[in-house]
């Protein structure tokens, strides 16, 4: 997901002509006028702070879980300055089963680095950005845009989705980003900061709630008319073959999550009895937490475990 610069319309006259590009770009705009979420990220008091807060909670987490923990997460840390300042434990209970809790520790450590670089203000050039903790290449971008209104190419897979679909004609992007959609996602980013960051946010939306990745609500799309999947009759997925899925149930993943909820619930170091009771296959368990512990997300402290402190 990357904040490439953005490229010049023409730049993208082998699948879409510039003429067609501004359109799709107009009609989008216009939907987003009349459908956006009123999400708290997007409100006129967001800070930049509250930005970088939503896009992690947001990574791989519905809106509809992120939103009360933001509100909850915000109350309590509403600036870096407060959030360097929590305890690991605190700030994992608080994540609470949002998922990746190495997500939690990372944001703290981002807020800790904001204090300690930028006097408790996020920068809003890009290298300074990637160069705090856990912000990538697509956080970076996002931050630029929805917490600064500055022209940046956010590429999320809502976005990936849309282009995929409005300009190449395929089902699903690869599995990989590839630095052709790199170059298309730039071609239809427009020149000026403000238009830029809305259509950032648009086209994010209309990934979200229309074009989804499983039932897409072509009808109700804004672009239909223009869209060259639908042209070609809804091909298939290609890249389908690639692409790996896992069932939840069993994997390491959830022995983590088993571990890290009875961590989160005890108020006394748990005892390894207590943890060995949690998951039936030993090794399994064994290795999952080890793994935690690799990962500081839990301590050890004799024969007992506890949250980070």
């Amino acid at each position: 997901m990357s904040p490439v610069p953005a490229a010049p319309a023409d730049h993208a006259a082998d699948l879409v002509p510039a003429d067609e590009v501004a359109e799709i770009r107009d009609l989008t705009l216009d939907w987003f006028a009349a459908h956006a979420r009123d999400l708290p990220w997007r409100a006129d008091d967001r800070t930049p702070y509250g930005v970088l807060v939503s896009e992690v909670m947001l990574q791989q987490t519905p809106v509809v879980r992120v939103e009360p923990a933001w509100h909850a997460w915000m109350t309590r840390w509403p600036t870096p300055a407060d959030l360097a300042a929590a305890a690991p434990a605190d700030v994992l209970r608080a994540w609470d089963r949002l998922g990746y809790p190495r997500r939690a520790l990372r944001l703290r450590e981002c807020a800790q680095a904001v204090v300690e670089r930028h006097g408790g203000e996020l920068p809003t050039e890009e290298a300074e950005l990637r160069a705090l903790p856990g912000i990538g290449e697509y956080t970076a971008a996002a931050i630029r845009a929805f917490a600064f209104g500055l022209r940046s190419t956010v590429l999320d897979t809502n976005v990936r989705r849309v282009l995929a679909r409005v300009a190449e004609g395929i089902a699903l992007p690869a599995p990989a980003l590839t630095a052709a959609e790199r170059r298309l996602a730039g071609a239809f980013v427009p020149e000026d900061d403000a238009t830029a960051a809305r259509w950032a946010a648009a086209s994010m939306e209309l990934g979200a709630l229309v074009c989804t990745a499983r039932s897409p609500r072509c009808d109700d799309c804004p672009v239909r008319g223009l869209c060259a999947w639908r042209a070609a009759g809804f091909p298939a997925d290609v890249h389908a073959a690639r692409r790996r899925t896992q069932a939840w149930g069993g994997t390491d993943r959830q022995v983590r999550g088993r571990i890290m909820a009875l961590l989160r619930d005890a108020l006394e170091p748990a005892p390894a009895h207590a943890v060995a009771a949690v998951w039936p296959d030993d090794e399994q368990r064994d290795r999952c937490l080890a793994s935690l512990l690799a990962d500081r997300l839990v301590e050890q402290v004799g024969d007992r475990y506890r949250l980070p402190h």
